[in-house]
Protein backbone atom coordinates (compact mmCIF):
# COMPACT_ATOMS: atom_id res chain seq x y z
CA UNK A 1 0.00 0.00 0.00
CA UNK A 2 1.67 3.51 -0.90
CA UNK A 3 1.57 6.35 1.51
CA UNK A 4 -0.10 9.20 0.45
CA UNK A 5 0.77 13.25 0.59
CA UNK A 6 -1.64 15.69 2.65
CA UNK A 7 -0.34 19.05 1.08
CA UNK A 8 -1.55 22.39 3.41
CA UNK A 9 -4.68 23.54 1.75
CA UNK A 10 -3.42 26.87 0.05
CA UNK A 11 -5.84 28.97 -2.24
CA UNK A 12 -4.49 29.18 -5.96
CA UNK A 13 -6.51 32.64 -6.33
CA UNK A 14 -4.14 34.48 -3.14
CA UNK A 15 -4.86 38.13 -2.91
CA UNK A 16 -1.13 39.87 -2.69
CA UNK A 17 -0.75 43.36 -3.57
CA UNK A 18 -0.35 43.66 -7.12
CA UNK A 19 1.08 46.93 -6.58
CA UNK A 20 3.40 45.62 -4.31
CA UNK A 21 4.46 42.50 -6.47
CA UNK A 22 5.31 44.42 -9.49
CA UNK A 23 7.14 47.01 -7.73
CA UNK A 24 9.77 44.47 -5.76
CA UNK A 25 12.16 42.35 -7.74
CA UNK A 26 13.41 39.48 -5.60
CA UNK A 27 16.68 40.92 -4.04
CA UNK A 28 20.04 38.85 -5.31
CA UNK A 29 21.00 39.32 -1.67
CA UNK A 30 18.29 36.96 -0.58
CA UNK A 31 18.54 34.48 -3.24
CA UNK A 32 22.18 33.41 -2.74
CA UNK A 33 21.84 29.85 -1.86
CA UNK A 34 20.42 27.21 -3.93
CA UNK A 35 16.53 26.77 -4.11
CA UNK A 36 15.42 23.86 -1.99
CA UNK A 37 12.49 23.10 -0.33
CA UNK A 38 11.21 20.76 2.22
CA UNK A 39 13.84 18.69 1.46
CA UNK A 40 12.54 17.15 4.86
CA UNK A 41 9.30 16.27 3.37
CA UNK A 42 9.76 12.85 3.26
CA UNK A 43 11.15 11.90 6.86
CA UNK A 44 12.73 8.53 6.93
CA UNK A 45 11.41 6.85 10.14
CA UNK A 46 14.48 4.58 10.28
CA UNK A 47 17.93 6.53 8.89
CA UNK A 48 19.76 3.27 8.80
CA UNK A 49 17.19 1.34 6.45
CA UNK A 50 16.72 4.14 4.37
CA UNK A 51 17.68 2.54 0.43
CA UNK A 52 19.01 4.44 -2.53
CA UNK A 53 20.73 7.50 -3.22
CA UNK A 54 18.32 9.94 -2.36
CA UNK A 55 17.86 9.61 1.21
CA UNK A 56 20.62 10.96 1.92
CA UNK A 57 18.77 14.47 1.66
CA UNK A 58 16.53 13.52 4.19
CA UNK A 59 18.20 16.43 7.02
CA UNK A 60 15.97 18.94 7.94
CA UNK A 61 16.07 21.84 5.64
CA UNK A 62 15.89 25.45 7.41
CA UNK A 63 13.99 26.60 4.34
CA UNK A 64 10.91 24.25 4.13
CA UNK A 65 8.00 26.53 3.53
CA UNK A 66 5.72 23.71 2.80
CA UNK A 67 6.38 20.43 3.59
CA UNK A 68 4.38 17.59 3.28
CA UNK A 69 3.59 14.91 5.63
CA UNK A 70 3.77 11.19 4.86
CA UNK A 71 2.51 8.65 5.93
CA UNK A 72 4.34 5.22 6.00
CA UNK A 73 2.26 1.66 6.26
CA UNK A 74 2.53 -0.32 9.59
CA UNK A 75 5.90 -2.21 9.54
CA UNK A 76 7.18 -0.62 6.32
CA UNK A 77 10.19 1.14 7.42
CA UNK A 78 10.93 3.05 3.68
CA UNK A 79 9.62 3.78 0.67
CA UNK A 80 10.86 4.71 -3.01
CA UNK A 81 10.08 8.56 -4.12
CA UNK A 82 8.35 6.81 -6.58
CA UNK A 83 5.87 4.80 -4.17
CA UNK A 84 5.51 7.70 -2.08
CA UNK A 85 4.14 10.34 -4.84
CA UNK A 86 2.29 7.41 -6.96
CA UNK A 87 -1.05 8.04 -5.23
CA UNK A 88 -1.04 11.82 -6.11
CA UNK A 89 -0.95 10.95 -9.76
CA UNK A 90 -4.56 9.65 -10.72
CA UNK A 91 -3.64 8.59 -14.09
CA UNK A 92 -1.31 6.16 -13.29
CA UNK A 93 -3.84 4.45 -11.56
CA UNK A 94 -5.31 2.57 -14.17
CA UNK A 95 -5.30 -0.80 -17.09
CA UNK A 96 -4.18 -0.66 -20.54
CA UNK A 97 -4.98 -3.05 -22.62
CA UNK A 98 -5.30 -5.25 -20.34
CA UNK A 99 -2.23 -4.50 -17.91
CA UNK A 100 -1.36 -1.89 -15.60
CA UNK A 101 -0.14 1.12 -17.15
CA UNK A 102 3.77 1.94 -17.07
CA UNK A 103 4.17 5.16 -18.39
CA UNK A 104 7.51 6.01 -19.45
CA UNK A 105 7.19 8.66 -21.89
CA UNK A 106 7.73 11.61 -19.31
CA UNK A 107 10.72 13.45 -21.94
CA UNK A 108 7.82 13.76 -24.09
CA UNK A 109 5.55 14.98 -21.39
CA UNK A 110 5.09 14.57 -17.49
CA UNK A 111 1.80 13.34 -15.90
CA UNK A 112 -0.35 15.63 -13.60
CA UNK A 113 -0.90 15.37 -9.81
CA UNK A 114 -4.03 16.16 -7.88
CA UNK A 115 -2.75 19.60 -6.55
CA UNK A 116 -2.63 20.82 -9.99
CA UNK A 117 -6.21 20.11 -10.62
CA UNK A 118 -7.64 20.78 -7.69
CA UNK A 119 -5.65 24.53 -8.67
CA UNK A 120 -6.75 24.79 -11.99
CA UNK A 121 -10.69 23.79 -10.58
CA UNK A 122 -10.31 26.35 -8.16
CA UNK A 123 -9.52 29.04 -10.43
CA UNK A 124 -11.69 28.62 -13.10
CA UNK A 125 -14.59 27.76 -10.11
CA UNK A 126 -13.54 31.07 -8.06
CA UNK A 127 -11.59 33.74 -9.87
CA UNK A 128 -11.86 33.20 -13.36
CA UNK A 129 -11.15 37.04 -15.14
CA UNK A 130 -8.65 38.73 -17.11
CA UNK A 131 -6.04 40.29 -15.83
CA UNK A 132 -4.54 43.57 -15.97
CA UNK A 133 -7.16 44.85 -17.44
CA UNK A 134 -10.12 45.17 -15.14
CA UNK A 135 -10.57 46.88 -11.59
CA UNK A 136 -12.94 44.64 -10.30
CA UNK A 137 -12.75 41.90 -7.77
CA UNK A 138 -12.53 39.01 -10.13
CA UNK A 139 -9.84 40.80 -12.22
CA UNK A 140 -7.78 41.75 -9.24
CA UNK A 141 -7.83 38.38 -7.70
CA UNK A 142 -7.20 36.89 -11.23
CA UNK A 143 -4.31 39.51 -11.91
CA UNK A 144 -2.84 38.65 -8.13
CA UNK A 145 -2.57 34.94 -8.74
CA UNK A 146 -1.04 35.17 -12.13
CA UNK A 147 1.74 37.59 -11.30
CA UNK A 148 2.63 35.42 -8.04
CA UNK A 149 2.64 32.23 -10.53
CA UNK A 150 5.69 34.65 -12.24
CA UNK A 151 7.50 35.11 -8.81
CA UNK A 152 7.43 31.05 -8.21
CA UNK A 153 8.72 30.63 -11.60
CA UNK A 154 11.32 33.57 -10.81
CA UNK A 155 12.27 31.84 -7.14
CA UNK A 156 12.33 28.29 -8.81
CA UNK A 157 15.31 29.41 -10.90
CA UNK A 158 16.68 31.64 -8.77
CA UNK A 159 16.08 34.55 -11.26
CA UNK A 160 17.42 38.16 -9.95
CA UNK A 161 14.30 39.58 -11.04
CA UNK A 162 10.85 38.59 -11.72
CA UNK A 163 10.47 40.86 -14.78
CA UNK A 164 13.49 38.09 -15.88
CA UNK A 165 9.98 35.65 -16.54
CA UNK A 166 8.12 35.80 -19.94
CA UNK A 167 5.03 33.37 -19.69
CA UNK A 168 5.01 31.77 -23.46
CA UNK A 169 2.59 29.67 -24.94
CA UNK A 170 5.87 27.16 -24.07
CA UNK A 171 9.19 26.69 -24.70
CA UNK A 172 9.23 26.53 -28.72
CA UNK A 173 7.82 29.83 -28.78
CA UNK A 174 10.00 31.29 -25.69
CA UNK A 175 12.90 30.52 -28.26
CA UNK A 176 11.82 31.78 -30.99
CA UNK A 177 10.85 35.12 -29.31
CA UNK A 178 14.89 35.48 -28.46
CA UNK A 179 15.56 34.81 -32.22
CA UNK A 180 12.72 36.87 -33.90
CA UNK A 181 13.22 39.64 -31.00
CA UNK A 182 16.89 39.80 -30.20
CA UNK A 183 18.35 37.56 -32.66
CA UNK A 184 16.73 40.07 -35.82
CA UNK A 185 17.92 43.56 -34.25
CA UNK A 186 21.54 41.85 -33.29
CA UNK A 187 22.59 39.44 -36.10
CA UNK A 188 24.27 40.82 -39.46
CA UNK A 189 25.81 38.78 -42.04
CA UNK A 190 29.05 36.59 -40.96
CA UNK A 191 27.61 36.48 -37.63
CA UNK A 192 27.46 33.01 -35.80
CA UNK A 193 25.28 31.13 -34.12
CA UNK A 194 26.74 27.86 -32.82
CA UNK A 195 24.72 24.57 -31.85
CA UNK A 196 24.73 21.45 -31.41
CA UNK A 197 23.54 18.43 -33.36
CA UNK A 198 21.97 17.14 -30.95
CA UNK A 199 19.69 19.82 -30.32
CA UNK A 200 16.25 19.41 -30.53
CA UNK A 201 14.09 21.19 -33.66
CA UNK A 202 13.13 23.90 -31.85
CA UNK A 203 16.21 24.89 -31.08
CA UNK A 204 17.59 24.65 -34.65
CA UNK A 205 14.75 26.00 -37.04
CA UNK A 206 14.62 29.70 -35.59
CA UNK A 207 17.90 30.10 -35.90
CA UNK A 208 17.93 28.38 -39.30
CA UNK A 209 15.14 31.01 -40.63
CA UNK A 210 17.16 34.10 -39.06
CA UNK A 211 20.57 32.94 -40.15
CA UNK A 212 18.76 32.90 -43.70
CA UNK A 213 17.39 36.32 -42.89
CA UNK A 214 20.63 38.36 -41.34
CA UNK A 215 23.72 36.54 -43.43
CA UNK A 216 24.55 34.76 -40.44
CA UNK A 217 26.28 31.21 -40.13
CA UNK A 218 24.62 28.15 -38.44
CA UNK A 219 27.78 26.44 -37.22
CA UNK A 220 27.16 22.41 -35.92
CA UNK A 221 29.21 20.82 -32.95
CA UNK A 222 29.59 17.21 -33.79
CA UNK A 223 29.29 14.07 -31.37
CA UNK A 224 32.56 12.25 -29.46
CA UNK A 225 33.10 8.42 -30.03
CA UNK A 226 30.95 8.25 -26.41
CA UNK A 227 27.94 9.61 -28.63
CA UNK A 228 27.61 13.06 -26.33
CA UNK A 229 28.24 16.46 -27.84
CA UNK A 230 32.23 17.28 -28.28
CA UNK A 231 32.33 20.17 -25.89
CA UNK A 232 36.19 20.73 -26.85
CA UNK A 233 35.08 21.10 -30.72
CA UNK A 234 32.18 23.82 -29.27
CA UNK A 235 35.16 25.04 -27.25
CA UNK A 236 37.42 25.49 -30.45
CA UNK A 237 34.90 26.99 -32.76
CA UNK A 238 34.21 29.93 -30.28
CA UNK A 239 35.69 33.02 -31.98
CA UNK A 240 34.88 36.61 -31.86
CA UNK A 241 32.66 36.36 -34.67
CA UNK A 242 30.00 34.00 -32.48
CA UNK A 243 27.60 36.08 -31.07
CA UNK A 244 24.79 33.12 -30.06
CA UNK A 245 25.82 29.70 -28.42
CA UNK A 246 22.40 27.27 -28.46
CA UNK A 247 22.49 24.45 -26.01
CA UNK A 248 20.75 22.00 -24.09
CA UNK A 249 21.29 21.33 -20.42
CA UNK A 250 20.20 17.87 -20.97
CA UNK A 251 19.86 15.86 -24.33
CA UNK A 252 16.47 14.64 -24.79
CA UNK A 253 17.80 11.47 -27.13
CA UNK A 254 20.98 10.85 -25.03
CA UNK A 255 20.50 11.06 -21.20
CA UNK A 256 23.72 13.82 -21.08
CA UNK A 257 24.04 17.12 -19.19
CA UNK A 258 26.68 19.57 -20.88
CA UNK A 259 28.71 21.42 -19.09
CA UNK A 260 26.61 25.02 -19.30
CA UNK A 261 28.58 26.72 -16.29
CA UNK A 262 31.59 26.43 -18.59
CA UNK A 263 30.13 26.74 -21.92
CA UNK A 264 29.12 30.42 -20.74
CA UNK A 265 32.35 31.53 -19.82
CA UNK A 266 33.93 30.43 -22.56
CA UNK A 267 31.22 32.01 -24.59
CA UNK A 268 31.12 35.45 -22.38
CA UNK A 269 34.81 35.31 -22.92
CA UNK A 270 34.46 35.96 -26.86
CA UNK A 271 31.39 38.31 -26.55
CA UNK A 272 28.71 35.63 -27.58
CA UNK A 273 25.13 35.53 -25.27
CA UNK A 274 24.16 31.91 -24.26
CA UNK A 275 20.87 30.59 -24.99
CA UNK A 276 19.84 27.13 -22.73
CA UNK A 277 17.01 24.83 -23.80
CA UNK A 278 16.17 23.46 -19.86
CA UNK A 279 13.47 21.27 -20.75
CA UNK A 280 14.96 18.29 -19.40
CA UNK A 281 16.88 19.75 -16.60
CA UNK A 282 14.56 22.36 -14.49
CA UNK A 283 11.63 19.53 -14.06
CA UNK A 284 14.45 17.00 -12.73
CA UNK A 285 17.31 19.57 -10.88
CA UNK A 286 17.93 22.04 -9.21
CA UNK A 287 18.74 24.66 -11.85
CA UNK A 288 19.96 28.21 -10.62
CA UNK A 289 20.19 30.92 -13.60
CA UNK A 290 22.36 33.37 -11.40
CA UNK A 291 24.96 30.59 -10.99
CA UNK A 292 24.81 29.58 -14.06
CA UNK A 293 24.99 33.33 -15.89
CA UNK A 294 23.14 32.48 -19.17
CA UNK A 295 21.79 35.08 -20.93
CA UNK A 296 18.28 33.28 -21.80
CA UNK A 297 17.00 30.17 -20.75
CA UNK A 298 13.55 28.38 -21.57
CA UNK A 299 11.39 25.49 -20.27
CA UNK A 300 7.71 24.16 -20.44
CA UNK A 301 5.31 23.25 -18.18
CA UNK A 302 4.37 20.37 -19.03
CA UNK A 303 7.22 18.52 -18.82
CA UNK A 304 7.58 19.31 -15.26
CA UNK A 305 3.81 18.18 -13.98
CA UNK A 306 2.45 21.30 -14.92
CA UNK A 307 -0.33 22.38 -17.43
CA UNK A 308 0.38 22.04 -21.43
CA UNK A 309 -0.18 25.65 -23.26
CA UNK A 310 2.57 27.78 -20.92
CA UNK A 311 6.04 28.19 -20.41
CA UNK A 312 8.54 30.67 -19.55
CA UNK A 313 11.76 31.99 -21.44
CA UNK A 314 14.34 33.54 -18.75
CA UNK A 315 16.32 36.42 -20.08
CA UNK A 316 18.56 38.60 -18.08
CA UNK A 317 16.64 42.27 -17.73
CA UNK A 318 18.85 44.17 -19.42
CA UNK A 319 18.68 42.15 -22.41
CA UNK A 320 14.65 42.11 -22.34
CA UNK A 321 14.78 45.69 -21.74
CA UNK A 322 16.54 46.22 -25.07
CA UNK A 323 14.68 43.72 -27.39
CA UNK A 324 11.66 44.98 -29.74
CA UNK A 325 8.43 43.20 -29.19
CA UNK A 326 7.59 39.59 -30.46
CA UNK A 327 3.95 40.23 -31.49
CA UNK A 328 1.70 43.21 -31.62
CA UNK A 329 -1.62 43.82 -29.57
CA UNK A 330 -3.11 44.45 -26.29
CA UNK A 331 -0.94 44.75 -23.35
CA UNK A 332 2.56 44.88 -24.72
CA UNK A 333 1.89 48.81 -25.11
CA UNK A 334 2.42 51.55 -23.06
CA UNK A 335 0.53 54.45 -26.01
CA UNK A 336 -1.02 53.43 -29.17
CA UNK A 337 -1.43 56.75 -31.38
CA UNK A 338 -2.40 56.48 -34.95
CA UNK A 339 1.17 56.85 -36.71
CA UNK A 340 2.98 54.95 -34.17
CA UNK A 341 3.18 52.85 -30.44
CA UNK A 342 5.17 52.98 -27.36
CA UNK A 343 5.80 49.56 -25.74
CA UNK A 344 5.58 48.47 -21.78
CA UNK A 345 8.52 47.35 -19.98
CA UNK A 346 9.53 43.56 -20.11
CA UNK A 347 7.54 41.65 -18.99
CA UNK A 348 4.31 42.68 -20.39
CA UNK A 349 6.27 43.71 -23.35
CA UNK A 350 6.00 40.03 -24.70
CA UNK A 351 3.04 39.14 -23.71
CA UNK A 352 0.28 40.58 -26.30
CA UNK A 353 -3.08 39.46 -25.85
CA UNK A 354 -4.64 37.41 -23.21
CA UNK A 355 -2.17 34.86 -21.41
CA UNK A 356 -2.96 31.73 -20.23
CA UNK A 357 -3.89 32.68 -17.04
CA UNK A 358 -5.38 29.56 -15.51
CA UNK A 359 -2.32 27.72 -17.61
CA UNK A 360 0.48 29.78 -15.53
CA UNK A 361 -1.20 29.87 -12.07
CA UNK A 362 -1.36 26.20 -12.45
CA UNK A 363 2.37 26.07 -13.16
CA UNK A 364 2.85 27.87 -10.02
CA UNK A 365 0.68 25.14 -7.78
CA UNK A 366 3.24 22.85 -9.60
CA UNK A 367 5.93 24.70 -8.52
CA UNK A 368 4.89 24.76 -5.01
CA UNK A 369 4.09 20.96 -5.28
CA UNK A 370 7.75 20.21 -6.66
CA UNK A 371 9.16 22.46 -4.20
CA UNK A 372 7.45 20.42 -1.16
CA UNK A 373 9.09 17.55 -2.39
CA UNK A 374 12.91 19.69 -3.00
CA UNK A 375 14.50 19.64 -6.40
CA UNK A 376 17.74 17.72 -4.86
CA UNK A 377 15.58 14.96 -3.34
CA UNK A 378 14.25 14.66 -7.35
CA UNK A 379 17.47 14.64 -8.21
CA UNK A 380 19.27 11.88 -6.36
CA UNK A 381 16.63 9.48 -7.03
CA UNK A 382 16.07 10.08 -10.48
CA UNK A 383 20.31 9.05 -10.37
CA UNK A 384 19.56 6.30 -9.21
CA UNK A 385 16.36 5.18 -11.07
CA UNK A 386 18.38 6.15 -14.58
CA UNK A 387 21.50 3.74 -14.12
CA UNK A 388 18.99 1.12 -13.05
CA UNK A 389 17.77 1.76 -16.23
CA UNK A 390 20.48 1.69 -17.87
CA UNK A 391 21.93 -1.61 -16.33
CA UNK A 392 18.52 -3.48 -16.82
CA UNK A 393 18.40 -2.31 -20.64
CA UNK A 394 22.07 -3.11 -21.39
CA UNK A 395 21.22 -6.61 -20.04
CA UNK A 396 18.83 -6.98 -23.19
CA UNK A 397 20.79 -8.98 -26.11
CA UNK A 398 21.32 -6.92 -28.98
CA UNK A 399 19.75 -3.90 -27.84
CA UNK A 400 21.85 -0.15 -28.37
CA UNK A 401 21.62 2.66 -26.16
CA UNK A 402 22.92 5.73 -27.16
CA UNK A 403 24.91 8.18 -25.18
CA UNK A 404 27.30 8.02 -22.55
CA UNK A 405 27.42 4.81 -20.14
CA UNK A 406 26.88 5.92 -16.14
CA UNK A 407 29.90 6.28 -14.16
CA UNK A 408 31.55 7.46 -11.13
CA UNK A 409 32.16 10.56 -13.30
CA UNK A 410 29.39 10.47 -15.42
CA UNK A 411 25.36 10.64 -14.30
CA UNK A 412 23.06 10.21 -17.15
CA UNK A 413 19.41 11.31 -17.24
CA UNK A 414 16.90 8.99 -15.89
CA UNK A 415 16.04 8.40 -20.06
CA UNK A 416 17.28 5.75 -22.34
CA UNK A 417 16.42 5.80 -26.45
CA UNK A 418 17.72 2.40 -28.04
CA UNK A 419 17.37 0.69 -30.88
CA UNK A 420 17.13 -3.64 -31.37
CA UNK A 421 18.71 -5.43 -33.96
CA UNK A 422 16.37 -6.04 -37.20
CA UNK A 423 13.36 -4.70 -35.05
CA UNK A 424 11.90 -1.28 -36.11
CA UNK A 425 11.61 1.22 -33.19
CA UNK A 426 7.77 2.12 -33.58
CA UNK A 427 7.40 -1.56 -34.02
CA UNK A 428 8.54 -1.92 -30.24
CA UNK A 429 6.37 0.71 -29.50
CA UNK A 430 3.29 -0.44 -30.77
CA UNK A 431 3.69 -4.26 -29.04
CA UNK A 432 4.75 -2.73 -25.68
CA UNK A 433 1.58 -0.32 -25.65
CA UNK A 434 -0.92 -3.16 -26.93
CA UNK A 435 0.26 -6.24 -25.64
CA UNK A 436 1.84 -5.03 -21.91
CA UNK A 437 0.46 -1.82 -21.55
CA UNK A 438 3.92 0.35 -21.69
CA UNK A 439 4.13 3.46 -22.99
CA UNK A 440 7.21 4.76 -24.50
CA UNK A 441 8.00 6.64 -27.29
CA UNK A 442 9.58 6.01 -30.65
CA UNK A 443 10.35 8.47 -33.59
CA UNK A 444 13.61 11.07 -34.18
CA UNK A 445 12.30 12.70 -31.05
CA UNK A 446 12.47 16.05 -32.54
CA UNK A 447 16.01 15.42 -32.99
CA UNK A 448 16.82 14.63 -36.91
CA UNK A 449 19.97 15.66 -36.98
CA UNK A 450 21.12 13.93 -34.17
CA UNK A 451 19.43 10.94 -35.35
CA UNK A 452 21.91 11.19 -38.52
CA UNK A 453 25.10 11.84 -36.90
CA UNK A 454 24.48 8.39 -34.83
CA UNK A 455 23.65 6.87 -38.14
CA UNK A 456 19.78 5.69 -37.78
CA UNK A 457 16.71 7.17 -38.03
CA UNK A 458 15.00 7.05 -35.37
CA UNK A 459 15.01 5.11 -31.75
CA UNK A 460 12.55 3.94 -29.11
CA UNK A 461 12.98 5.84 -25.51
CA UNK A 462 11.95 4.85 -22.32
CA UNK A 463 11.89 8.30 -19.69
CA UNK A 464 11.17 8.34 -16.28
CA UNK A 465 10.39 10.95 -14.26
CA UNK A 466 10.08 11.01 -9.78
CA UNK A 467 6.95 9.09 -9.51
CA UNK A 468 8.13 6.04 -11.37
CA UNK A 469 9.72 2.83 -9.55
CA UNK A 470 12.48 0.06 -10.28
CA UNK A 471 9.31 -2.24 -10.13
CA UNK A 472 8.36 -1.10 -13.47
CA UNK A 473 11.58 -0.66 -15.05
CA UNK A 474 11.38 -4.49 -14.18
CA UNK A 475 7.82 -4.84 -15.94
CA UNK A 476 9.31 -2.67 -18.47
CA UNK A 477 12.35 -5.33 -19.39
CA UNK A 478 10.59 -8.21 -19.13
CA UNK A 479 7.67 -6.86 -21.67
CA UNK A 480 10.41 -6.06 -24.25
CA UNK A 481 11.76 -9.25 -23.86
CA UNK A 482 8.77 -10.44 -24.54
CA UNK A 483 8.05 -8.04 -27.63
CA UNK A 484 11.56 -9.28 -29.23
CA UNK A 485 10.91 -12.80 -28.47
CA UNK A 486 7.64 -12.22 -30.80
CA UNK A 487 9.39 -10.19 -33.68
CA UNK A 488 12.63 -12.35 -33.54
CA UNK A 489 10.19 -15.76 -33.80
CA UNK A 490 8.68 -14.20 -37.02
CA UNK A 491 11.80 -14.16 -38.46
Amino acid sequence: MAASLHFPSASSCPLPTFSRLMSSPLSRAAKSRPFLLAVSSFPNPDPKSAAGPWSRSYAASPDTTAAASVAFPSGRKSLSLGEITRPDFPILNQVVNGSKLVYFDNAATSQKPVALLKALNEYYESCNSNVHRGVHYLSAKATDAYEEARSKVAKFVNAMDRREIVFTRNATEAINLVAYSWGLSNLNTGDEILVTVAEHHSAIVPWQIVAQKTGAVLKFVGLTKEEVPNIDQLKGLLTKNTKLVVVHHVSNVLGSFLPIDEIVVWSHDVGAKVLVDACQSVPHMIVDVQKLDVDFLVASSHKMCGPTGVGFLYGKINLLSSMPPFLGGGEMISDVFEDYSTYAEPPSRFEAGTPAIGEAIGLGATIDYLSSIGMETIHNYEKDLAKYLYYQLSSVPNLHIYGPAPSETVDRAALCSFNVENIHPTDIATFLDEQHGVAIRSGHHCAQPLHRALGVNSSARASLYFYNTKEEVDAFIQALKDTIDFFTSTL
